[in-house]
């Protein structure tokens, strides 16, 4: 009878450990959901250089070709935008200050310091993730287009993501002590 319980208890133990392992693991998934929680749009980006440097753009400010700028078809001008290389990971931000031709088949077009931190000055055209910086931006850019959210772009809020403590191993180690304790307290 006391081999079935201790055999019971370890069962216990053992299933408890797993579970807490398959917590830790969906935990991990909803890590990776929620990285793209500011993702707005993602397509292929281009960059202009040296013909258009010191002239003006669409805003008004003086194209720099070393500044960390870009053309977009539609954002707002002043728009911050991380903008992630999907080829090598490599990210840069920008600011949105100039626009792009409605026909364009580009997302964006980036100034040539902002492909250089790219690494996208031998490829030309990359594909590429364009994020905003918070649930800020994205309630701005919702009261911007209201009814008229340009096709392809996603603007979705999220509710905040919850605080998790992880257990530390001491408490598990206590945990499993507690178990033996019972298991063979009970059989001396």
């Amino acid at each position: 009878m006391k081999k079935i319980y201790l055999i019971i208890c370890l069962f216990t133990a053992m299933s408890f450990i797993k579970a807490m392992a398959q917590d830790e693991f969906a935990l991990m998934e909803e890590v990776s959901i929620a990285d793209s929680t500011f993702l707005i749009e993602e397509g292929r980006a281009s960059y202009y250089g040296t013909r258009f440097h010191m002239r003006k753009t669409a805003n008004g400010d003086v194209y720099n070709m070393e500044e960390m700028t870009a053309a977009h078809k539609h954002l707002p001008f002043g728009t911050i935008l991380r903008v992630v290389n999907l080829k090598n990971d490599k990210e840069v931000w920008v600011k949105v200050n100039d626009r792009l031709p409605p026909s364009s088949k580009r997302v964006i077009d980036l100034s040539k310091g902002a492909a250089k931190s790219l690494d996208m000055i031998r490829d030309g055209v990359i594909p590429v993730r364009l994020e905003v910086p918070n649930q800020e931006t994205i309630v701005s850019l919702i009261d911007y287009y209201q009814e008229n959210k340009p096709e392809g772009m996603r603007l979705r809020l999220y509710p905040e993501p919850l605080e998790f403590v992880r257990p530390s191993i001491e408490l598990l180690e206590l945990l499993i002590d507690m178990q033996d304790e019972r298991i063979f307290g009970s059989i001396y």
